[in-house]
């Protein structure tokens, strides 16, 4: 058997496992998460998470690019680091990373092959798991100086919370999975703050009221330092263009200087230090400003990073799928909002990079999401909205799609595939339209596909002119 072929096997071996993340009404329970699992599994192993120091980090949105950002930048100052986030884009193996080169399929086939003999050990053992367990087993292989492990949901009851970290952080929180974490945010800020470990520092990104309160009290009853973004570390933005954007980033004990240069018009001898980075939309500016406070108290705590190695880092992260600018003529930009604030947050990058510009949306959603809340944020910037959906047992029909657009008055179109709908869209928006894709990352992935699928042929074509 080919390499490709174990490699699939063992995937839909993996599968064969309880997945919730496939579930459409999924109880968030400890019976049902039960870390005991993990912890049990792990001993198998040796317990192989507890051989190298870990930076773990939850939120609502923006812990992908906040840990990809992290990670770039104790790359760039020459660590070996792990990287673990979910969920992938394209290729399961993505999820896996050491220094962002993914684990290859046949590392993954001889891990699963690995552990194969001692998962019947464990009773009721999901895939979220057993996929955790094999990046906790594979950075322990390669050795790694850093893990950088993103949740998957929730927090308290995450399957990577069997870590003691260095150092947690917890990213912007909004409203989702509420079925499963919660229907209030103080609710969901208690799954999410139960990343904070006692005696660790915690850095926090700036939350409305109700989460803040939530973490904060979690953090004082774990004797855990807070580091709070916005108010310890503070930031602004510099400049934008649509390869990027540039901002400033302080520690309150600056900000005197701070405002004497703000005074003199930039004009003083002394200026905060300023990064760029590739990711456009102000909350990414957020997110990098959560990445520095973290690598600052990592510092004060005896890491060995310099301002250069961030900056370089901060300069080369590359995460796609987040208000990706796949083409300029036609404007096409592809997003992985799947909920009512990142839907906003979009809509207000949008008004940023391409004010003016009508835009024809492309949007499939998993039908558990807050989808009249993601289309009551984007829907008055849209004049017309093309529906679809991904392979996914969760996801919403086109046709269901079209009747919450047209009950908000705004013309859609449903399509069967991602392919017919990237066609229609192309058709619609001609040249000077913006086609903006959003709605789910399982659309986004799929729609990236299409899209390098197209430029494939259109190469291959040219090459045989």
């Amino acid at each position: 058997m080919d390499i490709e072929k174990q490699y699939q096997e063992a995937l839909d071996y993996l599968y064969t496992f309880i997945d919730y993340s496939m579930t459409r009404n999924m109880r968030y329970t400890e019976d049902k998460f039960n870390l005991g699992r993990m912890h049990n599994f792990m001993n198998l192993f040796d317990s192989p998470q507890k051989s190298y120091p870990i930076i773990h980090v939850a939120g609502t949105k923006g812990k992908g690019s906040t840990s990809a950002l992290i990670a770039q930048a104790l790359f760039e100052e020459g660590y070996k680091v792990g990287f673990y986030t979910s969920p992938h884009l394209h290729d399961f193996c993505e999820r896996i990373q050491v220094n962002f080169t993914p684990l290859r399929h046949e590392e993954m086939i001889e891990i699963v092959d690995e552990m194969r003999p001692k998962i019947p050990m464990v009773e009721e053992i999901t895939t979220f798991e057993l996929m955790t367990a094999m990046a906790f087993i594979y950075f322990k292989k390669k050795n790694v100086d850093f893990a950088v492990i993103e949740v998957g949901l929730g927090g308290r009851l995450d399957a990577t919370n069997i870590v003691s970290p260095l150092i947690s952080v917890i990213t912007s929180l909004s409203l989702d999975h509420m079925n499963v974490l919660g229907d209030t945010l103080a609710k969901i800020a208690f799954e999410k703050g139960g990343i904070i470990k006692p005696n660790t520092p915690v850095v926090i990104a700036p939350q409305k009221d109700e989460a803040s309160f939530v973490l904060n009290k979690i953090a004082e009853e774990r004797n855990s330092q807070i580091f709070q973004v916005g108010k310890d570390y503070l930031y602004a933005q510099a400049a934008k263009s649509l390869s990027g954007q540039k901002f400033f980033v302080w520690p309150k004990e600056d900000q005197i200087a701070v405002n004497a240069y703000i005074e003199s018009a930039g004009r003083e001898d002394w200026e905060p230090t300023k990064f760029h980075i590739p990711l456009l939309g102000f909350h990414q500016v957020q997110n990098a400003a959560t990445a520095f406070t973290t690598l600052m108290v990592l510092r004060q705590n005896g890491l060995n990073i310099t301002d250069k190695s961030i900056r370089k880092g901060f300069s080369n992260v590359n995460w796609p799928g987040r208000f990706e600018v796949l083409s300029r003529r036609p404007f096409i930009v592809i997003d992985s909002a799947h909920n009512r604030e990142s839907a906003l947050r979009l809509r207000n990058a949008v008004d940023d990079y391409f004010p003016g510009i009508p835009v024809v949306l492309v949007f499939g959603a998993s039908e558990d999401k807050d989808i009249d809340g993601m289309l009551v944020e984007l829907l008055p910037r849209v004049k017309i909205v093309i529906t679809t959906k991904s392979i996914h047992p969760r996801a919403i029909s086109p046709e269901d799609l079209v009747v919450k657009a047209n009950q908000m008055g705004v013309r859609a179109i449903p399509t069967q595939s991602l392919e017919e709908a990237f066609d229609k869209a192309l058709t619609l928006a001609g040249k000077e339209n913006l086609i903006l894709i959003a709605g789910s990352i399982f659309v986004a992935g799929g729609m990236r596909d299409v899209w390098f699928e197209m430029q494939d042929k259109k190469s291959t074509m040219k090459g045989n002119q």
